[in-house]
């Protein structure tokens, strides 16, 4: 599946299938204590199954990283900072 993640903010992403935006990554936190980091579906699929790698409607991982081997490797637009 190719996902994409857009970056909303420092530990926020959208997570776009095929161009539409179809829910999101999020940190949890502190950046010093444990943190969390949960991909969720905007919307329960109904009727039918998740898009994979998707099993259920939320997922929460230890790191970015974790979240991007799950999702097979997606594209990440990161934040652009305007000065």
């Amino acid at each position: 599946m190719p996902y994409r993640l857009i970056q909303l903010a420092p530990g926020s992403y959208d997570l776009l299938l095929h161009g539409e935006i179809i829910g999101s990554i999020v940190r949890s936190g502190s950046r010093t204590g444990q943190v969390t980091w949960t991909a969720e579906l905007l919307n329960d699929p109904a009727p039918g199954p998740c898009p994979p790698p998707f099993t259920q409607v939320e997922h929460t991982f230890m790191s970015l990283e974790e979240v991007c081997v799950w999702l097979a490797g997606p594209e990440i637009k990161p934040l652009r900072r305007t000065e």
